[in-house]
């Protein structure tokens, strides 16, 4: 990971934006932050963080703080970040919370926490989030380090740095914890142990079971009455208590064979008491069944007289239904003579009703009515052609109106010609004039055309040429300047020539140009040492360099020569002058153009109005024509349809129509009709109601019916004569049967007797035999049940026995492996598997502490990981102590001074920032800020700290140094300085320029 660039608005001491360019130190490779305590140096490191985290190293929390104080309340507090990651470059922007002036209402506001992140894609900045949240995730996996992480490695901070060294064993684990994630060993420990109590839970549970069932046993022995009067055994004892009950269910199988034979004796004695109750039982309800046959008789043959009624009754009503044809037909007859009377009553009234008269001869009254009839019908046809004249004449008159106003708009036609004539003959002559200009106006046109594009592009050339002439300019430059550069080096080689051999020279070996062999004053490098890898690269970037000139001015020259030509062809004129020609031009080409399009279209207009007049006059003399004919014809009309209306209207007489009257006519002879043919169909009638009273007089007198009356009291209905038919035979068939089952039964029951007394008797051997039965039957299942159930449960405390085994063994094995992953027994040094996990993590800290440690120290100290066990059962395996080599002891580091404290402390943070780095991924640490801690080192521990600092450097990394000591300041010439102005707020300068 490597920082780029960091701006800072409004934060911490800074007010105005300050600018810090990290990359402006890749040359040096150190740098020192320096400025008096209290200007905001650590601030730049506390930007770093709040860009990257949203925190700071130095607040526990809350982000209010960061805003500046010296910021004015409409000033912004922002902070940018740009970093590469895995050849990624990314932009980082992120504000704070906090309060600034309402827009609107007055007071003030709450300004909320915003982030967002860009990545550099093809030249320019695209976007990748803008939300707090999704720019937290999108850089939790772009870095790769959490915060603790990259505090711990990148950023040293002030007061956190000797924090690790110090650390108790509980703290230093939940740093560990944190930085390389193995709270899933505790995770892991926590699941042993809750698997350690479910194996326990189970064995208990195992054992509770099986005893449980051993109790339920011995109770069901108790009950059935199957034990001995031997003490029972120990409660826990469980293999006594299953040999107890194994000796019951033998004893309880041997009962069952008793109690069984018992059972088969008492069965057979029930069925023969049975069978002897049922023989008896039989012949007493023989003799029952006997006497009800006998009383069933009896009372059939007591029904003899109502059935002798019954049936003579039945005999009536089959002779009446000889006359119910007759007496239905008086009654039709009848019926249908009240109706004939009453329609030749109402027909008599509707004929007086309407002016006639009872005596009236109606068949002469219907010969005149129809012969009127007939003479009106004539009369109707001449009244519906009259109707037809009527709008024939209307049509016609409308058809005269008409051709009248038709005439009237065709001499208005004729009128307006000669006027239209003459505008169109003068529009013919300009339009001719306009068109003869086309071809001019459309050269002038493309020469402008023409004009306008060399001066667009004119335009367009003229900054390309300038850029074109500025790039050959700087690649001159550069290839000038590559060129000194490898002069210069050619020149500093040969002269570092003495100072490398001087460099070569050891004590009492002779010199490889003189031979002598002592050195009084060797030569020293008056510049750094240049190597081959220099001039190679050097002449290959001049080389480089010498070709992009060649390059850039051949693209020069391409333009120049391009300008040149636009410039001879735009004549001098702008952009703006041609277009505006331009656009005149096209507008008189346009109508021009137009104008011609016209001639076509006028000159045939012109002969149109011709033909137009011609036609018109055509048309009016054809329709003067046309209405002198309608005219006349006209007058003919109207005398034929007066001479028809006097007509009509004779026939017609006091109706309203000629078809009013024929209607009235029609209907008054319909009523003599009506009269006529009401007064045939009722003699009709009466001649019918005679000749059925005289048919059902003959038939009653064969019936032997005095009277009609008679006859129909008589009568029954079909289902009430069926019912007496089915009743007759159901008697008879009941009568049959009683006499034939009475007969069967006397013949069975010959000397059949039985006693009341001996019934009883048998009845009760039964049900003492049946009591005896059951109680066997009962005692076999009870014997059965009880053998079956602790056979069951024999069975069952064996698998609970069975399994109590299996149990116990997996129990031991989780018990130990649990009790030895929580640091418990038989674990001798007290350490849980992730205190284990990070001890191994520790040791290889300490390790590449130590290579650091061993040459700041001059070889004294040394770091070493310690797992001796602590004081009252506390947890071991993550302790740290110092050994000196001047006494061959090891100490708490505790015990070192203060200087020591700070180098023991640096080289354990670099071990550390190396390991989790390497855990993270590998990820490549580029840039390495330290935060105070120096003053406290000697001057030659300061050169020893210095050196270290200055081999970090290794590989291309930027090492940036927090400190007010002065002696830095001598050694490290690239310097980021931090100053309060007399105002309050802070500003930054790179060196002697201020960054702002």
């Amino acid at each position: 990971m490597k920082l780029h660039r960091l701006d800072l608005t409004g934060f911490g001491p800074f007010r105005e934006t300050q600018t810090v360019d990290f990359d402006a130190f890749d040359g040096d490779g150190l740098f020192l932050i320096t400025g008096r305590t209290g200007a905001g140096k650590s601030s730049i490191l506390d930007g770093v963080s709040f860009a990257l985290y949203g925190s700071v190293p130095r607040y526990d929390g809350g982000d209010r703080r960061l805003r500046s104080d010296h910021s004015f309340l409409t000033d912004p507090t922002e902070v940018r970040l740009e970093f590469t990651v895995g050849g990624e470059r990314w932009r980082v922007t992120r504000a704070p919370e906090y309060e600034r002036p309402a827009k609107r209402g007055g007071g003030m506001t709450v300004e909320p926490a915003r982030a967002e992140l860009d990545e550099w894609v093809d030249g320019r900045w695209v976007g990748r989030a803008a939300k707090l949240r999704d720019v937290g995730q999108l850089l939790d996996e772009v870095l790769g380090l959490s915060a603790t992480q990259f505090q711990q490695v990148i950023l040293l901070a002030q007061n956190k740095f000797s924090r690790f060294l110090l650390a108790g064993n509980t703290e230093r684990q939940q740093l560990l914890r944190t930085l390389f994630g193995t709270r899933r060993f505790e995770e892991y420990k926590d699941a042993l142990d809750e698997r350690r109590r479910d194996a326990r839970s189970r064995l208990d549970e195992g054992g509770a079971r099986a005893r449980t069932l051993l109790d339920v046993a011995e109770q069901a022995v108790a009950a059935a009455a199957l034990g001995t009067d031997d003490a029972p055994p120990a409660e826990d004892d469980i293999a006594t208590r299953r040999a107890f009950l194994e000796r019951a269910v033998d004893r309880a199988v041997y009962r069952v064979e008793a109690r069984g034979h018992e059972r088969d004796a008492a069965v057979a004695a029930a069925d023969a008491a049975a069978t002897r109750h049922a023989q008896l039982t039989e012949r007493a309800a023989l003799l029952a069944e006997l006497d009800a046959a006998r009383a069933e008789l009896a009372a059939r043959e007591t029904e003899a007289p109502a059935v002798d009624l019954l049936r003579a009754r039945l005999k009536e009503a089959r002779r009446a239904e000889d006359v119910r044809a007759a007496l239905d037909a008086v009654d039709r007859a009848a019926t249908a003579l009240a109706t004939a009377e009453r329609e030749h009553t109402a027909a008599l009234g509707d004929w007086i009703e309407h002016g006639g008269d009872p005596e009236d001869d109606l068949d002469g009254r219907i010969e005149t009515l129809t012969a009127d009839i007939t003479r009106s019908q004539a009369a109707a046809d001449a009244e519906r052609r009259l109707r037809d004249l009527d709008a024939t004449a209307a049509e016609r008159t409308a058809e005269i109106t008409a051709m009248v106003e038709t005439l009237a708009e065709i001499e208005a036609q004729i009128a307006a010609v000669p006027p239209r004539r003459s505008a169109v003959t003068e529009e013919l002559a300009a339009s001719r004039v306009a068109a003869s200009r086309v071809d001019d106006l459309a050269a002038t046109r493309a020469a402008l055309a023409s004009r306008l594009e060399s001066a667009r592009t004119l335009e367009r050339l003229t900054p390309e040429a300038a850029a074109a002439e500025a790039a050959y300019a700087q690649a001159s430059a550069a290839s000038e300047a590559a060129v000194r550069r490898v002069r210069d080096l050619l020149q500093r080689r040969l002269r570092g020539y003495a100072g490398e051999l001087a460099a070569s020279l050891d004590p009492g070996e002779p010199c490889p140009v003189c031979g002598a062999v002592e050195h009084p004053a060797p030569a020293v490098h008056a510049d750094e040492p240049v190597s081959d890898d220099d001039l190679t690269a050097a002449e290959a970037a001049r080389d480089a360099a010498t070709a992009a000139e060649r390059v850039a001015g051949s693209a020069a020259g391409a333009a120049r020569e391009a300008l040149a030509v636009a410039a001879a062809t735009a004549a001098g004129h702008s952009v703006a002058a041609v277009s505006t020609d331009l656009a005149a031009r096209e507008s008189d080409l346009a109508d021009a153009t137009a104008a011609a399009g016209r001639l076509e279209a006028l000159a045939t207009s012109l002969a149109g109005l011709d033909e137009l007049e011609t036609a018109a006059r055509g048309e009016a003399a054809a329709l003067t024509e046309r209405l002198s004919s309608a005219r006349e014809e006209q007058a003919v009309a109207d005398a034929e349809r007066t001479a028809i209306r006097r007509d009509v209207e004779s026939a017609r007489g006091a109706h309203p129509s000629v078809r009013d009257r024929i209607a009235a006519d029609d209907a008054h002879r319909a009523r003599a009709r009506a009269l006529i043919d009401a007064r045939r169909s009722a003699a009709e009638r009466r001649r019918g109601h005679r000749e059925a009273a005289a048919d059902l007089d003959a038939r009653l007198d064969v019936a032997s019916f005095a009277d009609a009356d008679a006859a129909r009291e008589a009568m029954l209905s079909a289902d009430e004569r069926d019912a007496l038919d089915a009743r007759l035979a159901d008697h008879a068939a009941a009568l049959a049967a009683a006499r034939a089952r009475a007969l069967e039964l006397e013949l069975q029951t010959v000397d059949m007797t039985v006693d009341d007394g001996e019934i009883a008797a048998s009845a009760a051997a039964v049900a003492e035999a049946e009591a005896v039965r059951d109680a066997a039957i009962a005692a076999a299942a009870s014997a059965t049940s009880a053998a079956s159930g602790l056979r069951d449960l024999l069975l069952r405390i064996d698998e609970a026995t069975a399994a109590i085994a299996a149990l116990a063994d997996d129990a031991a094995a989780t018990l130990r492996l649990a009790d030895t992953v929580a640091g418990r027994a038989p674990n001798t040094m007290k350490m849980d598997l992730e205190t284990f996990v990070l001890a191994a993590e520790l040791e290889e800290i300490v390790a590449a502490a130590n290579l650091r440690l061993q040459e700041m120290s001059s070889g004294r100290y040394t770091l070493h990981h310690s797992d001796a066990r602590q004081a009252r059962g506390a947890a071991s395996g993550l302790g740290i102590e110092v050994r000196d080599t001047h006494t061959g002891r090891q100490r708490s580091p505790q015990s070192l001074s203060g200087g020591e404290t700070f180098l023991a402390s640096l080289a354990l943070a670099l071990g550390l920032a190396e390991v989790v780095t390497s855990r993270a991924g590998g990820i490549r640490l580029d840039t390495l800020f330290i935060d105070e801690g120096f003053g406290s080192l000697d001057p030659e521990t300061l050169d020893l700290a210095m050196r270290t600092l200055d081999e970090l450097r290794a590989g291309g990394r930027v090492v940036g140094v927090i400190s007010h000591v002065e002696a830095m300041k001598e050694q490290i010439p690239a310097q980021l300085t931090v100053a309060a102005t007399a105002e309050g707020p802070s500003v930054i300068h790179h060196g002697a320029v201020v960054a702002s």
